[in-house]
């Protein structure tokens, strides 16, 4: 019997899977990469007997290559919070998924656990940008507000490393950052110890340098828009700039559009924080669009679409 973990390479989906492996530890196969590549599902072989379990990546985008897997007899555990579309019925799938949008995948897994790895469950849900979801979670580990800044500032780093065009902007590899973790039950000893947290912590406070001097292309009273260079740090903060940017004006709406050296754009869109709402129907407008209700993004948007996305996004936040 093969074990396959297939997880989001940010930091919901990196601390979905260490909660799950503190608890039951196994070796499994790890299928994973940046943080856009959402369809992983199709790199998956698995057979009768065989258990894959997925986390943080949206069914919607993934469920063909989920029927194939339940056809050839894998049994699946999955655990998400973005729009999922239909969910299939069937004795080898085993959902948790709730779209809510103060949820996240650990969260999910928290509860599946009963809170036995809870502190990875807060510092994820401080990566994705929900602080008051997770400080509630935190309430009963009473942490003191430093202990809690620097899972802060955890989160955002993992977070933060998720973000990129391919392996090759990330500072580390999803799945190595994931083996950097594992050996700690302690947040706080990988925090001091480890050569990821202040390699990422450094790089994390230099793009954001970078990011927060440039000016808005459009604003307005309802939004903001950001449009980043086609470089590897713009697409490595990209997200994370969008998280920032929502903090500090949580009545507004943002979208942070990073040009490809292609040609077109990778988007993140964050809804207001004062109402979570609207950043999957906006995204999902465009072809590779998608996401959840406060934060959502398209992975490629074409420079003819444009001028579509500008209009949508200030007709959806007005």
């Amino acid at each position: 019997m093969a074990l396959i973990d297939v997880f989001n390479g940010d930091a919901d989906g990196i601390c979905a899977l260490h909660q799950l492996r503190l608890s039951a530890p196994a070796d499994s196969e790890l299928v994973t990469g940046p943080k856009r590549d959402i369809s992983l599902l199709k790199r998956v072989r698995a057979q009768a007997g065989d258990e894959v379990t997925v986390l943080d990546i949206a069914l919607s985008k993934n469920r063909d290559a989920l029927d194939r897997l339940l056809e050839a007899g894998a049994r699946v555990r999955y655990f998400d919070h973005h729009q999922p579309g239909d969910i299939p019925v069937h004795p080898h799938f085993e959902p948790h998924i709730d779209t809510d949008a103060n949820v996240c995948s650990s969260l999910l897994v928290d509860q599946y656990l009963g809170g036995k790895q809870r502190v990875w469950a807060v510092t994820a849900a401080f990566g994705d940008n929900l602080a008051d979801a997770a400080r509630q979670a935190a309430a009963p580990l009473n942490l003191s507000a430093s202990q809690l800044a620097q899972l802060q500032s955890l989160g955002e780093c993992l977070n933060y490393n998720g973000y990129g065009e391919t392996l090759d902007d990330l500072f580390f590899d999803p799945a190595e950052l994931y083996r950097q973790l594992r050996p700690y039950a302690d947040p706080f000893a990988f925090i001091a110890e480890s050569a990821a947290y202040p390699t990422l912590n450094t790089g994390y406070q230099s793009d954001m340098a970078r990011a927060v001097a440039v000016p808005a292309a459009e604003a307005r009273s309802s939004g903001r828009i950001f449009m980043l260079p086609a470089e590897k740090w713009a697409r490595r903060i990209s997200g994370v700039f969008g998280n920032q940017l929502a903090v500090e004006s949580p009545a507004q709406a943002h979208a942070v559009l990073t040009a490809k050296p292609e040609g077109g754009y990778v988007v993140s869109v964050r809804a207001p924080l004062a109402n979570k709402s609207g950043a999957d129907t906006l995204c999902s407008q465009f072809e590779t669009g998608g996401g959840r209700k406060g934060a959502a993004g398209i992975n490629h948007l074409p420079e003819a679409e444009l001028a579509r996305f500008n209009a949508a996004f200030f007709d959806i936040y007005r």
